[in-house]
């Protein structure tokens, strides 16, 4: 079982790197580039005991992971796909 945390910045936080990203795609000639925000992904393989528990216990306990370690929620919103 495969668990995948989206990570991004949250509305209003300034994104330095998604502007700099904006501005590399411009001097590129991607014009039409409104804005760029910048996130992470990061995947989870889950073995043992919880990844033989039902979906949403498994939901719960990477949820739980992800407000603990994987995304600091003071600035950042994350959301969580079980894959498998």
């Amino acid at each position: 079982m495969k668990a995948r945390v989206h990570v991004s910045l949250k509305n209003g936080v300034l994104d330095p790197q998604g502007r700099a990203i904006g501005q590399a795609l411009h001097s590129l000639g991607f014009a039409d580039v409104a804005e760029v925000r910048q996130g992470k992904l990061i995947e989870l393989e889950l073995s043992g005991a919880l990844a033989k528990k039902p979906k949403p216990e498994i939901e719960a306990a990477v949820k739980e992971m992800a407000q603990k370690l994987l995304a600091n929620t003071v600035i950042e919103n994350f959301s969580v796909e079980l894959v498998g």
